[in-house]
């Protein structure tokens, strides 16, 4: 890292990547764009573009909530192929419950808790 605490610059980054995908196949992942900063998501999307534009053989492959779907195509206009991805309840279901199994503070949780994580937390996320 340099100095200063900051990270480095796009650009920095963008020319490390261009310099392996020239090279061989490469593919890049991308999680949680929605979660980037408005201000700051037009120029990742635009260098990913340009990233792209000048290593045909580089694949991008971008997680993010479907409501930025319209701004990733427009940035990336004719390069996109979208699929999207919903949680089914019973998939939901068996996530909690490997996740309760697993806890390791077992004080903490009781049999009406559990029950209430059970029922809510599956009908919450498919009112989503």
């Amino acid at each position: 890292m340099p100095s200063g605490g900051q990270g480095p610059q796009i650009s920095t980054i963008l020319k490390m990547l261009q310099t392996t995908a020239s090279k061989k196949r490469t593919f890049i992942c991308i999680d949680g764009v929605d979660e980037c900063a408005t201000e700051h998501r037009a120029k990742l999307l635009d260098s990913v573009g340009e990233l792209v534009q000048q290593s045909p053989g580089t694949r991008i492959f971008v997680t993010g909530r479907p409501h930025i779907l319209p701004e990733i195509k427009g940035h990336l206009a004719g390069r996109v192929k979208s699929v999207s991805i919903s949680p089914t309840r019973g998939g939901i279901v068996r996530y909690i419950h490997s996740r309760l199994a697993a806890d390791t503070t077992l004080d903490a949780m009781d049999s009406t808790l559990e029950a209430d994580i059970m029922k809510r937390i599956p009908d919450d996320i498919s009112e989503m």
